[in-house]
C-alpha cells in the first residue's frame, strides 16, 4: 500500500513539473514573438487573396467581353444558334 501511495505522489509530481515546463515554453513561444509571426503570415496571404481575386474578375471580365457580342446583352452564343 505504500507503493501505491507514492506512485500517484510522483504522478502528481510529474504533472506539476510538465505544467510548468509548459508555462515557460508558452512564455519563451510569446517573447520569440511566435504569435506575430503567425498574424504577419495572415496578412501576407490575405494580400495574395486579394490580388488573385482582382486577377479574376479582371480574367472574367476579359473572357466576358470576348463571349458576348458588343450588340448588348443577351445576344451571347445560346441565343445565336436559336
Amino acid at each position: 500500500m505504500g507503493n501505491h501511495r507514492s506512485g500517484r505522489g510522483l504522478a502528481i509530481l510529474a504533472f506539476l513539473v510538465s505544467l510548468v515546463a509548459l508555462g515557460i515554453s508558452l512564455l519563451a513561444y510569446r517573447e520569440a514573438g511566435g504569435g506575430r509571426a503567425l498574424e504577419e503570415q495572415v496578412r501576407i496571404l490575405q494580400g495574395a487573396l486579394d490580388a488573385a481575386r482582382r486577377e479574376t474578375a479582371a480574367g472574367l471580365d476579359r473572357l466576358e467581353r470576348a463571349v458576348r457580342p458588343p450588340d448588348g446583352p443577351g445576344r451571347g452564343p445560346a441565343e445565336l444558334k436559336r
